[in-house]
């Protein structure tokens, strides 16, 4: 339990305390590798997928050097933010579980949890190379979407 709630401390902190800084912004900006949206700091943009009427922007960040300061083994933060396709309301509201699969068919799956607006949680991605990257959510209205896609680790 006490794994589970510095986990969840040291994700909050890498996603959300470059967002003070910015807080009320609208407008998307890079940077470097980072994003801000809406006035919160989001990892490199790794996929983005319009499903059923419902745009999901996913987004992964780089905190291996953060967790093995803390005796961690997470690598990457993944999250993802939902926005109305047609009206680009925000949709924060749900169920998000995240299977990832890398090389040598290693598997996690994990429940995001809702933070900043979005969903997300971090994951052991210590080989370079590709991994699958598996979505199933659950927004208000009941409808189950699914993505796929690939993310390389360099």
């Amino acid at each position: 339990m006490k794994r589970a709630a510095i986990i969840l401390a040291a994700a909050s902190f890498a996603v959300a305390a470059p967002a003070f800084a910015h807080e009320g912004m609208d407008m998307p900006m890079e940077h470097g590798s980072m994003k801000m949206e809406h006035g919160h700091m989001m990892g490199k943009v790794a996929h983005e997928e319009v499903v059923d009427g419902v745009k999901a922007v996913f987004s992964v960040m780089d905190i291996k050097a953060k967790m093995e300061k803390m005796g961690m083994k997470e690598t990457h933060h993944i999250m993802v933010m939902f926005t109305d396709a047609k009206s680009g309301k925000k949709l924060a509201e749900g169920e998000v579980k995240l299977k990832v699969v890398g090389p040598g068919k290693m598997e996690q799956v994990k429940d995001l949890m809702g933070m900043e607006g979005g969903f997300g949680a971090d994951f052991t991605m210590p080989k370079k190379g590709k991994y699958g990257v598996m979505a199933k959510f659950k927004l208000a209205g009941g409808k189950v979407r699914s993505v796929k896609f690939w993310y390389t680790v360099k």
